[in-house]
């Protein structure tokens, strides 16, 4: 039996993990934590063949960072970084932490099972593109990736300046591209936009990095 742990803090997620892998005939749960953090504590304790990592985890716990210390350090130790965040970044980081495979947690169990069965035979299962997330008149997939960066900087600046300092533009260019982006959603104004990105978790911020620049 494949040995699994789960890293999920939030408990419907959890157990809806937990009831996917009971009802499977060739894995066991070892254990389920909240917090990534504690995900290296645990693999000393005991042999893990698979971990199901969530990206973002109690006490603001990194699951990506998790990942990297954990590939580090146990190679062998399968890592699927799962989340149910509609965030472009969160995928290219799951790469660069080494991670085996990504999922996101709004798929069938059956998806599940097919990523954990294929990650454990070898290979590396990446979606092609996040979800596609309702964002006034249109869709997050309308947005460039240079307008989605503006987004981040905007939520975790207070002001467009800082936001021109994160992205290495001017604040003219940072305003021509809310006007675009509010012109695309239908919004009105700036806090309004700001409000639905956040009710949609569809810009996940990490304070104090220094977003890369990107081709406007």
């Amino acid at each position: 039996m494949i040995r699994v742990l789960i890293v999920e803090d939030q408990r419907m997620a959890q157990e809806n993990m937990e009831a996917i892998i009971n009802a499977s005939e060739n894995y066991t749960l070892v254990g389920s934590i909240p917090n990534a953090a504690d995900a290296e504590l645990f693999c000393m304790r005991e042999a893990i063949d698979l971990i199901l990592m969530d990206v973002c985890t109690a006490r603001d716990e990194n699951g990506i960072e998790a990942c990297s210390v954990i590939k580090k350090k146990w190679q062998r130790i399968k890592v699927i970084v799962v989340t149910s965040m509609a965030e472009h970044t969160f995928l290219e980081k799951a790469k660069e932490a080494d991670a085996d495979s990504f999922w996101y947690k709004d798929t069938s169990a059956e998806e599940l099972i097919s990523v954990m069965d294929r990650t454990m035979a070898g290979e590396h299962i990446f979606p092609d593109k996040t979800p596609e997330v309702k964002l006034g008149l249109t869709t997050s997939y309308d947005l460039t990736r240079f307008q989605l960066d503006v987004l981040r900087a905007l939520m975790q600046s207070t002001s467009d300046e800082d936001a021109s300092e994160l992205l290495g533009c001017t604040k003219s260019n940072i305003r021509w591209h809310i006007g675009k982006i509010l012109e695309k959603t239908g919004y009105r104004t700036r806090m309004e936009l700001l409000i639905a990105v956040a009710q949609k978790n569809l810009i996940i911020v990490t304070p104090d990095k220094k977003i890369e620049k990107e081709n406007s």
